[in-house]
């Protein structure tokens, strides 16, 4: 059976089709600058990869565009092939606490609850559409990124404002990234032994965005991000927490009338980028650093390692322990150096990094020593693997 998992951004469009239930990658590709008529269209199978840049100025387009290219690659010979599209979606808020099948009140509501995801949410539902219409018989599946956080302890997902503000408009911690968390979690009670039932398990999820978990006894218990994924952790070009009474003095200051333009600059001007005024890619600050003569660059370095200890340290003081901490994502499956910054933080509580292990990029490998304490594991994250299991989970019901 073919699955389709789907990654939608506002200009990108990713996606990876596999036979399932083998788990078994067939194709993947993605279409970025949407919108424009020099879009890039990439598409990966058989060892194979294509490359060209073509006009891609709809939503619409871009579909036909995938779907006509694995047809003429003859990985499907007709696009009803694909039997179920498995689609992420940002916000799910407290009414999907699972992944469900799109039915038009689900649409409805996932186009409803754009409020708390404006850039991803509408979009989102939009391709959902066009799936359905190019594809009507196929089975379509939303994937939430926030249902693996929606049972928290209110203790934790509640904030110290009116209550009211929650009962009245849902204003919580929501969390984000709980594709990825959730997968990681899944991944590593296979691999560690005894499981993770029974466990404290952190999980950084150190990407462009970037996020901290707290598990316990397999459920999810902490997320650093909040209403919204820029609050937490320094990111490359989101601030991560900050006082809030900092936005209306910041756009006094700069004569700022829209507060959407500085959310803007918290989402997108700050972080790495903010702080190194170099870049937001980690490998450039580390770079950049490495040669001793630029003071920001490494300021911007040891602002985002203290962060993550801050939360790392806060977690195992809230779940009483840690057992097992798990690296992922771009800096947190290809950065040796902030895995082991991170870990030897944590040497008081017994947590010994195996430094020949750690040298390792993007492979699944436990990077402490069997003596350590604390056993960390760097577990390449993915996401859209999880949404096809998910979707498969629906189409074999309904096959």
């Amino acid at each position: 059976m073919k699955i389709m998992s789907i990654n939608a951004g506002s200009s990108t469009l990713k996606w990876k089709l596999f036979e399932m239930p083998e788990k078994t990658e067939i194709a993947s590709g993605m279409i970025d600058r949407l919108g424009s008529p020099k879009a890039v269209f990439k598409l990966k199978y058989n060892g194979k990869k294509t490359e060209r840049e073509e006009a891609v100025e709809s939503n619409e387009i871009a579909v036909l565009s995938i779907l006509s290219a694995l047809k003429d690659a003859h990985i499907i010979e007709h696009f009803e092939d694909i039997t179920a599209f498995g689609h992420r979606v940002v916000a799910g808020g407290e009414y999907f606490k699972k992944s469900e099948i799109v039915t038009e009140e689900n649409l409805d509501r996932i186009l409803e609850l754009a409020e708390y995801a404006p850039l991803h949410n509408k979009v989102e539902a939009y391709y959902i559409s066009v799936f359905k219409k190019l594809v009507p018989k196929a089975i379509q599946v939303a994937v939430f990124d926030t249902s693996f956080f929606a049972d928290i302890p209110e203790i934790n997902y509640l904030y110290s404002i009116d209550l009211d503000y929650y009962k009245k408009y849902k204003a919580r911690r929501y969390g984000a990234h709980g594709t990825s968390h959730r997968f990681i979690a899944q991944r590593l009670d296979q691999i560690v032994d005894g499981g993770i039932q029974d466990k404290n398990v952190i999980v950084l999820h150190l990407g462009s965005g970037a996020s901290i978990s707290a598990i316990k006894n397999g459920k999810a218990f902490d997320i650093s991000m909040g209403f919204t994924p820029i609050a937490g952790i320094t990111m490359s070009s989101r601030s991560g927490d900050l006082d809030v009474s900092v936005i209306p003095y910041l756009m006094n200051k700069l004569g700022i009338m829209d507060v959407n333009k500085m959310i803007d600059i918290f989402n997108h001007k700050s972080g790495l980028l903010g702080i190194s005024g170099i870049s937001a890619d980690m490998r450039d600050i580390e770079d950049v650093a490495a040669k001793g003569n630029n003071d920001r660059a490494q300021l911007a370095l040891d602002i985002y390692r203290n962060r993550i200890i801050k939360f790392v340290g806060s977690y195992i003081a809230e779940m009483g322990g840690v057992d097992v901490i798990a690296f992922t994502a771009g800096v947190g499956e290809n950065s040796a150096e902030v895995r082991e910054d991170i870990l030897n933080a944590f040497g008081y509580l017994g947590a010994k990094v195996d430094t020949e292990k750690n040298a390792v990029r993007g492979k699944e490998t436990k990077i402490t020593t069997d003596d350590s304490k604390i056993a960390a594991y760097l577990v390449p994250t993915n996401e859209e693997l999880l949404i096809a299991q998910d979707t498969y989970g629906f189409a074999k019901i309904l096959d």
